[in-house]
């Protein structure tokens, strides 16, 4: 006879089925009885955080190190409402997420009660799918599916929230041995005619060009990018969120296209006749004004998601299939073109766009007053830290900087808010990254601005033996508005200084957050404070560099506006075509 449980003993069990080995979150009352079984799990580490938004955060940043499915939990009303803005971001950025909410008792649902929010209702337009559990013998099933549904596909979050009757109610435990969902077929081999067509286009072109987006990591197809670039010599730009898909130090690499991408990489993408699109979306921040980007280019777009193709550029040859298969298959295609004696001359191009990235290199000035430019800083971290340290970015200028300056060799090296842009990401997305990759390096670059939304997570990184390294970029001031404000609003910079060189002293929050905080502020002292807080790992280390506040990330294409209207510096634009 099948023993008799707590709907909060199945929730445990479940979530002990799943191969879940870390949950963050916050208890309250809603979601108090799956407390106290959680407490009796050997297998299932919970990790306190101060705010349900680390929660979610770290949930992601475990993920993105990972692989693996992250997951978060927090309690019914403020407490779900707290995990809307990761659970927006894992939308935004296909990271696999299950939130596990509690809800009020069933009967007083939809009566205002206390701490009641409709968080299946909110959470609709962010997650993949939601539930609303209210009979304890349907959680195992849910939170199968749930992880099911989060992993597989396009990944995303998934929320499962449970009413506290449903909790504490009995029940037996049944986990499904096969998922079989209705309507959720996602589709991973490509359809080999569209493949052919592509190797077809990919031989015929003379400047073709690959865009790769961040499913290529997320599809673990980084090996067969790399044979594919090798095998046609096609160059290769990746998207803010596939730094590390192809290594940077590759001959083939152009850099990263987009607002702030190199004048290599978004010359290429305007003034190819094909580009193929692998795992990328056409973001707005990749192709400027739509209608004038990459004006002549044939596209090739695969993607797991089928409502990504044609979104936003229609497709000449739209793939629907995971990245891995896409490219395998693709390999195998261009590879028979070559047999048979067709194959691209791409010499002129690439020529050409050697001469682009050798002609305007991503570069900086040091600031006229002798103060510290941040990108030497964090030129500097990715040169000690080394290319399989993990580098979680909070949003703005240090986190263009650290996208721009530093190498990324490897997949899973680089985390960062890319579509929801979210300030407050990286402390809880390093502490995520580094309990999910205890081995690894793992270093906060964050902004004053971002830093001071949840650093209070910090503490938690301290009491649970989760040493984290922060580079806190300190321009005293909300970096990217201001730049904006220099840029197109005549240098009136309102309330935009957070007067972060004098108020906090970060070196003894840092302190009293039982971290080891350190400071920065001229170009010599770099290397040994870095090398210093490399040298710390029996608590959390907290670098305040003191930077210069008017510097500025260059290259840039302002929003709106066309790439080919793309600055390297405030009035200088670059030649796109070869001058000698």
């Amino acid at each position: 006879m099948t023993d008799q449980l707590t709907g909060a003993q199945s929730l445990v069990r479940s979530l002990e089925h799943a191969g879940v080995d870390v949950v963050f979150g916050i208890p309250g009352g809603a979601i108090l009885p799956a407390y106290d079984p959680l407490m009796d799990s050997t297998q299932v580490r919970h990790i306190l955080v101060r705010h349900e938004q680390a929660a979610g955060h770290a949930a992601e940043g475990y993920a993105q190190a990972t692989g693996r499915v992250g997951v978060c939990m927090a309690t019914s009303g403020p407490g779900a409402t707290n995990l809307v803005t990761p659970i927006a971001d894992a939308y935004m950025d296909s990271v696999p997420l299950v939130a596990v909410t509690g809800q009020v008792p069933s009967r007083a649902i939809g009566t205002d009660a206390f701490q009641e929010a409709d968080i299946r209702g909110i959470t609709m337009p962010i997650t993949k799918h939601n539930y609303l559990i209210t009979d304890p013998a349907e959680i195992p099933r849910a939170i199968a599916e749930a992880f099911h549904i989060a992993g597989t596909g396009r990944p995303g979050p998934v929320l499962v929230d449970i009413s506290k009757d449903a909790l504490q109610a009995t029940t037996t435990f049944d986990w499904p041995t096969h998922i079989d969902l209705a309507g959720y077929r996602p589709v991973t081999r490509p359809h080999a005619k569209q493949v052919r067509e592509a190797a077809r286009m990919i031989v015929e072109a003379r400047r073709p060009v690959l865009y790769v987006g961040g499913g290529i990591i997320k599809s673990e197809a980084h090996g067969e990018l790399a044979r594919l670039a090798e095998l046609t010599g096609i160059p290769v730009t990746t998207t803010l969120m596939a730094r590390g898909a192809f290594p940077d130090s590759h001959p083939l690499h152009l850099g990263m296209p987009g607002m702030h991408g190199t004048v290599a990489a978004v010359g290429a993408l305007q003034k190819s006749d094909l580009i193929i699109a692998l795992g990328a979306r056409f973001d707005d921040r990749v192709t400027g004004k739509l209608d004038t980007f990459a004006p002549g280019a044939a596209v090739i777009h695969a993607d797991i998601d089928p409502a990504e193709i044609s979104k936003n550029r229609v497709a000449d040859v739209p793939i629907v299939g995971d990245a891995r298969e896409v490219i395998s298959d693709l390999i195998v295609a261009v590879a028979a073109e070559h047999e048979a004696g067709s194959r691209g001359d791409y010499a002129e191009w690439v020529s050409l766009l050697a001469h682009m990235k050798a002609t305007y290199p991503v570069g900086f000035d040091a600031p006229n007053d002798g103060s510290l430019a941040p990108q030497y800083v964090v030129e500097r971290l990715g040169a000690l830290a080394g290319p399989e340290a993990i580098i979680a970015a909070g949003v703005g200028q240090h986190q263009m900087w650290a996208a721009q300056f530093i190498g990324y060799e490897l997949p899973r090296t680089w985390l960062n808010s890319g579509g929801a842009g979210t300030m407050g990401y990286a402390i809880p997305a390093a502490m995520g990254a580094k309990v999910g990759r205890p081995d690894a390096a793992v270093w906060a670059v964050d902004g004053d601005g971002c830093f001071q939304m949840t650093n209070q997570e910090l503490v938690t990184c301290a009491v649970n033996d989760i040493p984290i390294k922060v580079a806190l970029i300190n321009n005293s001031s909300l970096g990217m508005v201001r730049q904006w404000q220099t840029l197109f609003y005549e240098s009136r910079y309102s309330n935009t200084d957070l007067h972060s060189h004098r108020i906090p002293d970060f070196v003894k929050l840092a302190d009293a957050y039982g971290c080891h905080g350190l400071r920065c502020e001229t170009p010599e002292q770099v290397d040994a404070t870095i090398e210093k807080a490399m040298a710390l790992d029996d608590a959390p280390v907290v670098i305040d560099f003191v930077v210069n506040k008017d510097s500025m990330v260059w290259p840039m294409v302002a929003a709106g506006t066309s790439n080919d209207d793309i600055k390297v510096a405030r009035d200088l634009a670059p030649t796109w075509d070869r001058e000698d």
